[in-house]
């Protein structure tokens, strides 16, 4: 157990981020989501695959074009050629990293889990076996080994948010047909963990819309799910027209991606978002 620790901590160079300075032996800030934490890695591992594979056949239509070029010996196409491949091939490298080291913290945070299953499940035998001395030292350990468990878990999952990137929201507009009408006022909030946005918008006599705000960079987050909360100002009063909740994973995609979110039940408005991974 203490060498799996060991090796946990030893693997992963990078250090904590601010956000993630309490998350220390002893001090845990939630609890563990194996599930939730698997389906980010998923969405994440397969966008970041979709990306190296774009790069790849970038780098493979330019390479075809530099031994072309080179049979031309037009040299000064030739050399700025030469440099686009370099630079797609520095950042394959670097996606082959992050693939890497994403898969390598998983991997950590998956035995880090099992081994907590196991000392749970123990636990559990020995607290129903007679109470003695040596059960009572041994749900003791064991109670200890679930919780480094939990707080090395806890740890990876801090690094791991590290590795996923930002999403770019921009604001698109609502859809309403007849319930949008020249002169309306809206109020959009959006909620990400901590991070919020805030914007207001106006529908204007040729039915197109402004907005004081357009685009919103947001980290994602390992649990938390987009809130949108849209309401309608009418002089000093707020009429709540919906609020609805939407989850992230499906936006870890290289290609910019539309997002009509039904802010109402019946889907009379709507939200249209465009999300940048």
């Amino acid at each position: 157990k203490s060498l799996s620790r060991s090796s946990v901590r030893s693997r992963m160079s990078l250090k904590p981020p601010k956000a993630y300075n309490s998350l220390q032996k002893g001090a845990l800030i939630w609890d563990p989501k194996p599930l939730q934490v698997k389906k980010i890695f998923e969405a994440l591992k397969k966008g970041l695959n979709e990306y190296l594979e774009a790069h790849q056949a970038e780098l493979d239509y330019l390479s075809g074009r530099h031994k072309d070029t080179k049979r031309n010996s037009r040299l000064a196409f030739y050399y700025d050629l030469d440099k686009q491949i370099r630079s797609v091939e520095r950042y394959i490298r670097k996606l082959e990293f992050h693939i890497s080291k994403v898969e390598e913290l998983y991997e950590a945070y998956c035995i880090q889990c099992r081994l907590r299953d196991g000392a749970t499940n123990m636990k559990q035998a020995f607290s129903l076996s007679p109470a003695t001395k040596a059960s009572r030292e041994s749900l003791v350990e064991l109670y200890r080994n679930v919780q480094e468990c939990t707080e090395d878990m806890c740890f990876i999952e801090g690094a791991l948010e590290v590795h996923l990137g930002e999403f770019h929201v921009k604001m698109k507009g609502l859809v309403g047909f007849a319930r949008l009408c020249p002169g309306d006022q809206y109020e959009v909030f959006v909620r990400l963990g901590r991070q919020k946005w805030r914007l207001r918008g106006k529908i204007e006599t040729d039915d197109s819309q402004t907005w004081d705000e357009e685009e919103k960079i947001f980290i994602p987050n390992l649990h938390e799910k987009f809130e949108i909360k849209v309401t309608e100002l009418r002089g000093l009063a707020t009429i709540l027209v919906g609020v609805v909740t939407c989850d992230s994973s499906s936006f870890f995609s290289p290609k910019p991606q539309a997002i009509v979110v039904d802010i109402t039940e019946l889907g009379t408005i709507k939200l249209r978002l465009e999300v940048l991974w």
